[in-house]
């Protein structure tokens, strides 16, 4: 019988959100002996992390720069998590939109399943920004779990 998960992805942007799906993609990893994706997306259409944005004052270069550094971490400690349970990993920070960079990611690479956090927005909030988490489970052919903080 073939493993139902071969191969997790785990979406992460640093957030206590996202690590909290971290714990659950490295548990389901362990359980599936599946091979675990970590991946951070640089979003290049707000220029913004999830704390700090690029501004006027500031250049381009040295705002991206900080936004990959806080990928390093954001990868870094799945990879930290994974390993303290066996769970082989591969790091990824990438730059795009942020969804269909998980969704592209997830089947270039032929993930069974998709795992990120939700920050849960709500009302009018929700409908004009959208999120994250709502635009791929919408349009990923992969099946994804989210998680509430």
């Amino acid at each position: 019988m073939d493993k139902l998960f071969k191969k997790i992805l785990v979406a992460t942007d640093g957030s206590s959100c996202s690590r909290k799906a971290v714990h659950y993609a490295v548990s389901l990893a362990k359980l599936a002996g599946a091979e675990l994706m970590a991946v951070y997306v640089v979003d290049v259409k707000t220029g913004c992390g999830l704390e700090q944005c690029i501004t006027l004052t500031t250049p381009k270069k040295e705002a991206l720069m900080r936004l990959y550094e806080r990928g390093e971490s954001a990868v870094k400690y799945v990879e930290d998590a994974a390993t303290k349970e066996g769970v082989s990993v591969d790091k990824r920070v990438v730059e795009g939109h942020p969804a269909g960079e998980i969704i592209r990611l997830a089947q270039e690479e032929s993930a069974d399943l998709i795992v990120m956090g939700t920050l849960g927005l709500t009302g009018i909030k929700k409908y004009l920004l959208g999120s994250t988490a709502d635009k791929v489970m919408r349009h990923s052919q992969v099946p994804v779990l989210t998680v509430r903080k």
